[in-house]
């Protein structure tokens, strides 16, 4: 399986980009990542991205049959005067923000990073625990995983791209964030997502995706597809942590991106 794998990645070209440096083989290493984000198990393939020529219409996820083991929790509305906000007193409101127990054993909250005009948003789980010692989102190994992906379509943190998470506290021993904390860290992402007005977000995860669509959502089924929030296009994708102990879904990350990549170029051609 490992040869397999191997010249399949060398295949698309992404090999080189996806190996960190000085680590250990993968199949060895046991990273810790981010935020851990588990992803359901779906047996039914997935569709290719559609190429770039061709316009992709908006279009609002329908869920797998299966009832969800719990729907996400409703959003609230902005906490007391955030919706008229500017970054530094946002931020500040984030740093200092107890809305829910997270905040109890943080030790510090992470609000984001990047280029506040940026193009790109890119919206992840929860802060890790080098997150939560350093205060900046996507440090650990994810983090070093994400400026690979990011290279591979010609982009870098902070130059025209901003990068948060839908919690901006991390969870206890990095489990999944619950939906009320979620929901009660909303108002936050919602502002920033104003502020910046990005022309594409990449949600990355269930849960990124999951708080920015308001509803269940299954990675292997929404992904290949547009989706909006506030009127702006959302492309979903897997969570670096994710791959990290997921290495086959490394090429369908690769599709994604190439998909997303294809987005904008699309999306910079429509408003000329």
């Amino acid at each position: 399986m490992t040869r397999r794998r191997d010249a399949i990645l060398r295949e698309m070209g992404l090999a080189p980009l996806w190996r960190l440096r000085g680590a250990e083989p993968v199949e060895e290493a046991q990273p810790e990542p981010s935020a851990p984000v588990p992803e359901p198990v779906v047996a039914a393939p997935v569709s290719a991205p559609a190429p770039a020529s061709r316009p992709v219409p908006l279009a609002r996820f329908v869920p797998p049959d299966a009832e969800p083991a719990e729907a996400p929790a409703r959003r609230p509305a902005p906490v007391g005067d955030i919706a008229g906000l500017g970054w530094d007193d946002l931020e500040a409101r984030i740093r200092e923000c107890d809305a829910c127990a997270l905040c109890k054993r943080r030790k510090q909250a992470v609000p984001g990073v990047g280029d506040r005009q940026a193009d790109w948003l890119f919206v992840g789980e929860g802060p890790g625990a080098e997150e939560d010692e350093r205060g900046e989102p996507f440090v650990g190994q994810a983090g070093r995983l994400l400026d690979n992906m990011l290279a591979s379509i010609g982009l870098a943190r902070g130059n025209d791209v901003y990068i948060g998470n839908a919690v901006k506290c991390r969870p206890p021993n990095n489990r999944t964030p619950e939906t009320d904390e979620l929901a009660a860290c909303f108002p936050y992402l919602e502002r920033q997502i104003a502020l910046i007005k990005p022309r594409l977000i990449v949600a990355l995860g269930r849960p990124a995706a999951q708080a920015l669509l308001n509803q269940e959502v299954r990675i292997a089924a929404a992904r290949g597809k547009l989706f909006e929030f506030g009127g702006i296009p959302v492309v979903v994708t897997y969570h670096p942590a994710y791959l990290l102990r997921n290495l086959a879904d490394k090429a369908k990350a690769w599709e994604d991106l190439c998909f997303a990549r294809a987005t904008m170029k699309r999306l910079k051609a429509d408003a000329v």
